[in-house]
Order: C-alpha cells, then structure tokens, then sequence
C-alpha cells in the first residue's frame, strides 16, 4: 500500500510547516485528490491515523476533496470536464485532447494549534 509513503511524506511536511508557524499541534488536513492522482483516497484515510502517530497531526481531521478531470481540446479549445477514462472533448467529441486536472494531490489547508 503505498498510500502509508505518501502519507508520511505529507506529514513531514506538514510537521515542518506546523513548525514553521510555531503551532503545538495540527487539527485538521484538508487535501485535494484527483481520480487519476494514483492515490485511492479511501486507502489514504486508512493509512493517515497510523502514519500520524506520535507526530504533530495524532488525532487531526483529515478531510479530501475530489478535484474533477478537466481537459483542454487541441482541436476547439474547449476546457471541459472528462471521465477519468473517457477524456473526450465534450464540445466536439475530439480525443485530442491535454490533461489540465484530475492528476493532482494538492495540501489545501492545514488548521494549525498556535502556542500563545
């Protein structure tokens, strides 16, 4: 399962940003997760509580947010959104198409317990 790397890489860094802004301890992660991110958000969410034992995120909300497969059309630059398996141009039906979302695994937001 190789959601529990990604998940300590996104600890790492968000323990250098929870650092970086001096907080005691992360409340809530809030990611966006494209379809064709090759992360199965479902897994992710399993691995998190693990992953973030003993760091400052034990115990943090970890929210995602699916992020839609957007494609440009080479032929009638049309931006649309696509299927992850069908990424057609909806306008004029071309496959000549270029990936512009979908792909993505993005920190959104990090909800930070500051020390006063």
């Amino acid at each position: 399962m190789h959601e529990l790397s990604i998940c300590e890489a996104l600890l790492d860094e968000v323990e250098r940003l929870a650092r970086a802004q001096g907080a005691r301890r992360v409340g809530r992660i809030v990611l966006r997760i494209g379809p064709l991110s090759g992360v199965e958000p479902a897994l992710l969410r399993q691995a998190f509580p693990l992953a973030a034992a003993a760091t400052c995120a034990e115990g943090a909300r970890l929210e995602i947010e699916p992020a839609p497969v957007r494609v440009y059309c080479l032929d009638c630059g049309h931006e649309n959104e696509a299927a992850p398996n069908r990424l057609l141009c909806a306008a004029c039906g071309s496959c000549h198409t270029r990936l512009l979302g979908g792909d993505e695994l993005l920190l959104l937001r990090l909800e930070l317990d500051l020390d006063d």
